[in-house]
């Protein structure tokens, strides 16, 4: 079996399975926290989430993921999905393009209206 058929096999398998699922993860088999995940409304955040919510709240004109990562000392695979999630739900939206250190154009995320 070559890899690409073993790569585009893995692909379609994967294709239907949602970024982020639709409730709160549980642990698999887990009655207590399955019924923990679902008591979980549409508007709960989690701490990371939360850190980067507020403190785009508390930014006037937003901020890059760069500028984000450095003031909350996060890393970039911690901070970026959070922030992802906070836009994927509707509280982040982008709000135009910046340079960062290295020069690139990045986009600036504020709060949403």
């Amino acid at each position: 079996m070559s890899n690409d058929f073993f790569h585009l096999d893995t692909i379609s398998r994967c294709a239907d399975l949602p970024l982020f699922a639709p409730r709160p993860p549980s642990a698999r088999g887990s009655v207590t926290s399955a019924a923990a995940a679902d008591s979980l409304d549409g508007d709960t955040l989690n701490a990371m989430q939360r850190r980067v919510l507020e403190l785009l709240q508390a930014t006037p004109g937003g901020l890059t993921d760069e500028e984000m990562q450095r003031r909350l000392g996060m890393n970039p695979s911690t901070q970026r999905p959070r922030r992802i999630e906070l836009a994927r739900r509707g509280f982040v939206v982008a709000d135009g393009t910046r340079k960062t250190a290295s020069g690139r154009m990045a986009v600036v995320w504020r709060v949403a209206r």
